[in-house]
């Protein structure tokens, strides 16, 4: 069986990161990994994209329509844009954070509204999370992504341990102790969901 997943974001998010740590987690079990990213225009606040598969044997990195079996959206037009990415049964994990995009940012388009109402009605399996509400309690926005993985961990049940040790091996040594109480935060904001 394979599993799909979509991590979608804007640029500065993290959401590569968070991919090449679900890659590290899946190698970890021994199962064949392919990712593939689209940048976009990252840069300048644009959409970023990293697809993530995995399973016995995986052919492709490409995530298709309806296929996804998650979805982890770090900012909420982000998780509407991918919606229809995800499967009938699959599991939407979103950061409540709006983030303008560029129409909105030049004024000639509003940001939508209704977004959180219009992903409660079309996903059965939503968690909607303030994840920057907690990493400015924590003191960096840029622990978002970890507190997204740390609410993955807890989804499949997984110990937050094996989480910790991934998150030690990826990031730079002086962010160690952030991430990691950032994982435990979301692992727990999801659990008490």
């Amino acid at each position: 069986m394979t599993k799909n997943i979509l991590i979608v974001g804007v640029g500065g998010q993290g959401t590569l990161l968070t991919g090449r740590i679900i890659g590290n987690y899946a190698l970890s079990k021994d199962y064949d990994v392919k990712m593939s990213e689209v940048h976009g225009m990252s840069q300048r606040g644009g959409s970023v994209v990293m697809q993530v598969k995995y399973g016995d044997t995986v052919y492709s990195p490409l995530v298709e329509l309806g296929e996804a079996d998650i979805i982890f959206a770090f900012e909420k037009l982000e998780a509407l844009r991918y919606l229809p990415f995800l499967k009938e049964d699959g599991v939407l994990i979103a950061n409540t954070q709006e983030i303008d995009p560029m129409p909105v940012v030049m004024g000639v388009e509003p940001y939508p509204v209704n977004i959180e109402e219009t992903l409660k009605a079309s996903c059965k399996n939503l968690c909607l999370m303030d994840a920057l509400s907690i990493a400015e309690e924590l003191g960096s926005v840029r622990v978002v992504n970890m507190i997204m993985i740390g609410a993955y961990a807890a989804y499949i049940g997984d110990d937050i341990k094996e989480w910790e040790e991934l998150v030690e091996k990826t990031v730079p040594p002086h962010t160690i102790e952030m991430n990691k109480e950032a994982v435990r935060r979301g692992y727990a904001a999801y659990q008490n969901k």
